[in-house]
């Protein structure tokens, strides 16, 4: 088997869980190859191969990351007040697309490819997540899901993830085998 988990990461969390969610795999399949890639190394040579994909993103403005969300992310980050910044990347900030880009070039999965979505998300009354829409892109690209989209909460926009969630998130992995 091969899975490959795809994250856009804008604070680091995001990038924590994948790799929690990796390493639940490789725990539940030792033979699987799984990968975990930023959206920005995820072209078709690495997705192509996957028998399962799992896809997860920060939660911005109650969903997916947009244009205009990742450019007040990445000026948050950089401290810059986001009205007169200019729109440089922020340190630690993974560069390449955002999700909604990167959806629209990936191709359609070999008969029988899985799929599962995540997200990182605050706690709060009306916060949403990306978790839905990442599935809903899934699915219209003809992977199957193999779990409901599951949220994973961070304490503050930046961060950390709340007590407990990168462990939520490996054993999450593990079920997905």
């Amino acid at each position: 088997m091969q899975a490959v988990i795809v994250y856009e990461s804008m604070y680091g969390n995001t990038r924590t869980v994948a790799e929690a969610i990796a390493e639940g795999l490789r725990g539940a399949l030792p033979d699987a190859v799984v990968r975990c890639v930023p959206v920005a190394g995820a072209g078709p040579e690495v997705t192509g191969s996957a028998d399962l994909l799992v896809v997860g993103g920060p939660t911005h403005v109650y969903g997916m990351s947009s244009g205009p969300s990742r450019r007040m992310a990445r000026l948050a980050a950089a401290g810059a007040p986001v009205e007169n910044a200019p729109d440089s990347r922020g340190p630690g900030l993974d560069a390449g697309p955002g999700l909604r880009t990167w959806f629209r070039s990936l191709p359609k999965p070999r008969p029988g490819t899985r799929g599962a979505a995540f997200d990182t998300r605050t706690d709060m009354l009306f916060s949403g997540g990306a978790a839905h829409g990442i599935a809903r892109r899934l699915t219209h690209h003809h992977y199957g899901l193999v779990a409901a989209p599951e949220g994973f909460v961070v304490e503050d926009t930046g961060g950390p993830l709340r007590t407990g969630e990168r462990e939520r998130a490996a054993a999450w992995g593990a079920s997905l085998a």
